[in-house]
């Protein structure tokens, strides 16, 4: 009788063991999905809304240093609203990344998705959503943005543009007078908010396909910019010398390079301004800096020339009056830090097409100084 008292005592003992790691792997199962970062579909299980997932998990996180928010399926009346929401609980801080998947839907409310985005400053992709890991349901790994979509895509303040096989669809602009397929006023009034009119247009005329823009096309045409906004640039005399300031804002950081032109010659500096932390473990980092011109390597130097200056990694070289005109001529111009075997760089390009005509009174300046210089030798 005993031995079967303790038969039962250990049967029961091993249930509840059994029942205590069956408790423990759901938790851990949860922990997992929490741990994941992906947080339920902001959607009322209803065909025709907008899906919003989240994913704010360590990998993501210590990798794109932003959530990343997925928004896919018909654009409805209701999705901007949760999209708010989210922004207003923290869910979806300053500055995240936005992926699009939809076919259109409410005008709209794409309108209102994008001012959101703009307000946020967020950045926007084409892309798919995660597939959750125990999934055997297909799905397709092409995203698509069309009609309303497009509207919401140009909301965003660095505009990523499509890769593989996603299709960006065209901006479903006003067309001419008389034809029937008309957009709303508010899309106008949206793209001129966000100062964008002119490359819509442009967009539209360069376009192969009507019904599609390529990657490409959106980069050449500014609606996108992938990472980067239009570059600037300003021409100023300080003292009796005129300084030419190229700049650029980017989704790593903000680039300078300035051109100050003197008698003895140019002194051409880039700034990339990147934080006092990072600048100081780039310059840590790298044992050579080097200009490029058009992608070509230039005024090569050590470790004495460059430094941490504040928030910025400071490159700056002399430059002979002679290798002006091909500054001012470069498709591209650049600063780079590298390593001693040139694996890994850290730095910057900036492309010149939409400043060029800004440049010819620096180099008329610059020139003249150049030729005074040479007088006063004589």
């Amino acid at each position: 009788m005993q031995a079967t008292d303790t038969e039962a005592k250990q049967l029961k003992r091993t249930r509840v063991r059994r029942l205590r790691l069956a408790l423990l792997a759901c938790a851990g199962l949860a922990s997992a999905a929490i741990a994941h970062g992906a947080t339920p579909d902001k959607r009322a299980d209803t065909p025709g809304q907008m899906a919003i997932q989240v994913n704010a998990d360590k990998l993501t996180l210590a990798v794109a240093k932003v959530p990343q928010i997925y928004l896919y399926g018909t654009i409805d009346a209701g999705a901007a609203d949760r999209f708010e929401a989210l922004v207003r609980s923290g869910k979806v801080p300053v500055g995240s990344d936005v992926y699009l998947n939809s076919p259109g839907g409410d005008m709209r409310a794409g309108i209102a998705l994008g001012r959101l985005f703009r307000a946020q400053s967020i950045a926007t992709h084409l892309g798919v959503p995660r597939k959750p890991s125990r999934s055997t349901t297909p799905t397709s790994k092409v995203a698509v943005c069309m009609d309303a979509c497009t509207l919401a895509y140009m909301g965003g303040l660095f505009r990523w543009s499509p890769t593989g096989n996603d299709r960006f669809g065209a901006l479903p602009l006003r067309t001419q007078p008389g034809n029937a397929a008309q957009a709303p006023d508010d899309v106008d009034a949206y793209l001129k908010e966000l100062n964008l009119t002119a490359e819509a247009q442009y967009g539209r005329k360069i376009q192969a396909d009507p019904a599609v823009l390529t990657g490409d096309e959106m980069i050449n045409s500014g609606l996108a910019n992938n990472g980067r906004l239009a570059p600037t640039v300003s021409y100023h005399m300080m003292g009796n010398a005129p300084l030419l300031t190229l700049g650029q804002s980017a989704r790593d950081g903000q680039y300078r390079i300035t051109l100050l032109c003197k008698p003895d010659g140019l002194t051409v500096t880039a700034y990339y301004m990147v934080g006092v932390e990072r600048a100081r473990k780039l310059v840590s980092r790298a044992t050579r800096s080097y200009f490029e011109i058009d992608n070509q390597q230039t005024l090569p130097g050590d470790r004495d020339a460059f430094s941490a200056t504040s928030e910025s990694v400071m490159i700056s070289r002399p430059v002979p009056f002679a290798q002006l005109p091909q500054f001012l001529a470069a498709r591209s111009v650049g600063a780079w830090l590298a390593d001693r075997g040139g694996a890994v760089r850290y730095g910057f390009t900036i492309y010149l097409e939409s400043v060029r005509n800004r440049l010819q009174s620096y180099g008329d300046a610059c020139a003249q100084m150049a030729k005074g210089s040479g007088a006063t030798k004589r």
